[in-house]
């Protein structure tokens, strides 16, 4: 049977997911992702660990082709997420870990950055916002801490471009990856010359950047030891994890607004005309290349579901112990300590500022924090806190956006992992007040970078074609609107005023034993 696998490298887990060509799951195999905190001198410092990436990656594609034994392999292509990059040499040996996006180290480097070029003046250039996650900030701080590094680095790999590269020893990013860098123009779809060099990073350090859906190489002989893949199986570029997504969705138009809800949560329109104006500025959100041809994207981003996974790890170990005894997975006690709790969770509130805020405020001094706490508030009010607290996050997002683009939206299209609670997306169309569609596909982020495959083996004449065989329409959330109206008056009350009151504390908390 003819077949395609999409590689996604998430912060959590690492997935080798094989499709039939019209979009049917055959397999799938996982690893964890496996994040290292190295410096005692500095704890909250940490790294992905290259070979141990490549390992778990290995470990999953070889657990999906178990399980597919039959499936010919048409095209392989890897998404994941950006920002994190890895410097190798000439031989292709790395020079530096890579460093995560939970890092707090890049926080200063981003600063003298802001003061050099000027937020709005790095938008303008390349659509993006100032976020110390981007690798510009990473390599910023690399030339600070270890000089000479970048100078003995032939090349500076993304993370779904290092799995590439030990997949078939291509050097290149497509355009999607290549905007989380900051030092990129999706407009003309080149790398800025000028950022570069006022970043003092050297010339022809970053690799080609090329469409996703382009035939980049053919698999080793070593990664097909490693993998179980045959060698010389076409690996085609993919591109970035939630743009993956928005192909796999449909959302490659301006007709489709879509929540890519998981460890991060995403906010996507598809556009053909690119506006750099200081409304969107403003709003939070930045502009990215688009993995469907000709086209960009607005997009915004915050932290989500590694918020209720850090609350599983730490305080979870009652659920954890519930899971194993009934062989069911720890959310699900989890979910329902939330469902039992009122709406509102007795007043307790929860600001998702654990990794700094997203859009509309991009500010990585921001941090976490519990309000209303009090006798009566309890274990499950805490966690309904977290989910509506997050739920009031993604309502912020999609209401900058529509202020920023003078539009309206009346539904939003649904997927990621945390789309497979029923409870969760309930309650995001109730504090919304919009539809939400959840389209019949599994895996949408590895779906998309399957599709993408399919585009480079010539399965699929083109990304309409593509859409049309595999996009199912799934389960809609209709908004309870008693429940909206009295979210509303949460959210506009006391929600939206969080931020503004706890920012001063928060980043002189963060100066103190973050930064």
């Amino acid at each position: 049977m003819e077949a395609l696998m999409g590689i996604d490298i998430g912060s959590t887990s690492i997935k080798a997911v094989i499709f039939d060509p019209d979009g049917n799951r055959l397999a799938k195999g996982s690893a964890s992702t496996p994040l290292s905190y190295p410096d005692p001198n500095h704890p909250a410092w940490c790294v992905w660990e290259s070979e141990k990436v490549w390992a778990h990656t290995a470990a999953a594609i070889r657990q999906a082709l178990s399980q597919a034994a039959s499936a010919k392999i048409l095209g392989v292509a890897v998404t994941g997420f950006g920002m994190d990059g890895l410097p190798v040499d000439k031989d292709g040996c790395a020079l530096y870990p890579l460093i995560s996006w939970h890092c707090p180290r890049t926080a200063p480097q981003m600063e003298k950055w802001n003061k050099k070029i000027g937020k709005y003046e790095l938008f303008a250039k390349t659509g993006k916002q100032a976020m110390a996650i981007d690798s510009v900030y990473r390599m910023m701080w690399i030339n600070e801490n270890h000089p000479g590094l970048l100078r003995n680095t032939d090349k500076w790999l993304l993370i779904g471009d290092f799995i590439n590269f030990r997949l078939c020893g291509s050097r290149t990013t497509d355009y999607s990856m290549a905007c989380t860098t900051s030092l990129f123009d999706p407009v003309h779809c080149r790398w800025s010359a000028e950022l570069i060099r006022l970043a003092g990073i050297p010339e022809g350090i970053f690799p080609e950047p090329l469409p996703g859906g382009t035939v980049i190489g053919g698999v080793t002989r070593a990664a097909s030891k490693d993998t179980g893949l045959k060698e010389r199986t076409p690996v085609i570029q993919g591109g970035h994890d939630y743009i993956c997504a928005a192909f796999a969705a449909g959302a490659v138009d301006n007709s489709v607004l879509l929540d890519v809800a998981g460890t991060w949560e995403m906010t996507v329109l598809a556009s053909e005309q690119i506006e750099f104006n200081r409304e969107l500025f403003e709003s939070g959100y930045y502009i990215e290349s688009h993995v469907a041809k000709g086209r960009c994207c607005f997009a915004g981003s915050a932290v989500s579901a590694d918020m209720l996974e850090w609350f599983v790890k730490a305080y979870g170990s009652g659920e954890i112990s519930e899971g194993r005894e009934k062989n069911t997975p720890a959310w699900d006690a989890v979910m329902q300590q939330a469902i039992s709790a009122p709406a509102g969770a007795n007043g307790c509130f929860f600001l998702p500022h654990f990794s700094g805020a997203g859009a509309p405020h991009i500010d990585n001094r921001s941090m976490g924090a519990f309000l209303g706490l009090s006798n009566s508030v309890g274990r499950a009010d805490s966690i309904r806190a977290i989910i509506e607290g997050l739920n009031y996050q993604f309502r912020e997002m999609v209401e900058a956006l529509e202020d920023a683009l003078s539009l309206k939206t009346e539904s939003i299209r649904a997927v990621g992992g945390t789309v497979r609670n029923a409870f969760w997306m309930q309650n995001k169309a109730d504090i919304l007040g919009k539809v939400i569609e959840v389209p019949e596909t599994d895996d949408a982020t590895a779906l998309g970078a399957a599709l993408l495959a399919g585009l480079g083996s010539g399965l699929y004449r083109n990304e309409a074609e593509a859409i049309a065989r595999t996009y199912r329409p799934g389960r809609s959330y209709e908004p309870d609107l008693k429940a909206f109206e009295s979210y509303s008056g949460l959210y506009e009350d006391i929600y939206r005023k969080l931020y503004p009151a706890l920012r001063a504390i928060n980043g002189s908390i963060f100066d103190r034993f973050k930064a």
